[in-house]
């Protein structure tokens, strides 16, 4: 991974907003770089058991955000392998962002969506800590796991993520953001992307079971 460029700046990405960023303007060119660099992220990943190339695979966008992988696997078909190592490396960078948040969702959605809690696989309680473990655990096992485990996983948080927020504000609970944050999508707009992710994780693991991720 050494020659992965770090001349980008960070590009914080909540789970809201990462199926909107646009992609580059040659479709086809793009299409065969991101299918390339997936395959070739994941088999380096999954051919390997040394710990220092797991880490440096799950923090791969920490130093300089989503947009070097964004630039490739944002407009990838949801159903393919990019378009899964998409929402994956998002979903983690959304945790990451606001973690605090996030396990304030999740510990308010857990008791309506309990399948899917356990499915996540998040300690008890769901605070802060355990919600960025989760997300780290999940991509790692995306590498040097199940690959449609890792998928399932991130699915059944979307669930009890989105149920979680529907809750507290159905309850007036929903975390007060600083007054002059950029406002987000309504608990309905949120709710529907959420799910939409989770089933298009779901079907990406299905399609890796039948050996047809692509």
């Amino acid at each position: 991974m050494s020659d992965v460029p770090r001349h980008h700046k960070p590009v914080k990405f909540s789970p809201e907003q990462f199926d909107a960023h646009e992609g580059g303007p040659d479709p086809a060119r793009v299409s065969e770089a991101a299918h390339l660099a997936a395959h070739a992220l994941v088999s380096r990943g999954r051919a390997s058991d040394d710990p220092e190339i797991s880490r440096r695979l799950i923090e791969l966008t920490d130093e300089q955000g989503l947009e070097g992988i964004a630039e490739m696997w944002a407009e990838a078909p949801a159903v393919s392998l990019p378009g899964a190592l998409w929402r994956l490396y998002a979903l983690r960078a959304g945790v990451r962002k606001d973690p605090v948040r996030m396990g304030r969702y999740f510990a308010a959605g857990r008791g309506t969506a309990q399948v899917s809690h356990v499915v996540a696989g998040v300690a008890e309680p769901p605070g802060a800590e355990e919600i960025t473990t989760m997300a780290d655990a999940i991509l790692s096992g995306a590498f040097n796991g199940e690959f449609d485990v890792a998928l399932d996983r991130f699915a059944a948080f979307c669930r009890v993520i989105a149920l979680g927020r529907i809750r507290l504000a159905d309850t007036g609970q929903l975390p007060v953001l600083h007054e002059h944050a950029p406002r987000g999508p309504s608990t309905v707009a949120l709710t529907q992307r959420l799910e939409r992710t989770a089933e298009e994780l779901e079907a990406s693991a299905n399609a890796w079971r039948r050996g047809h991720l692509d």
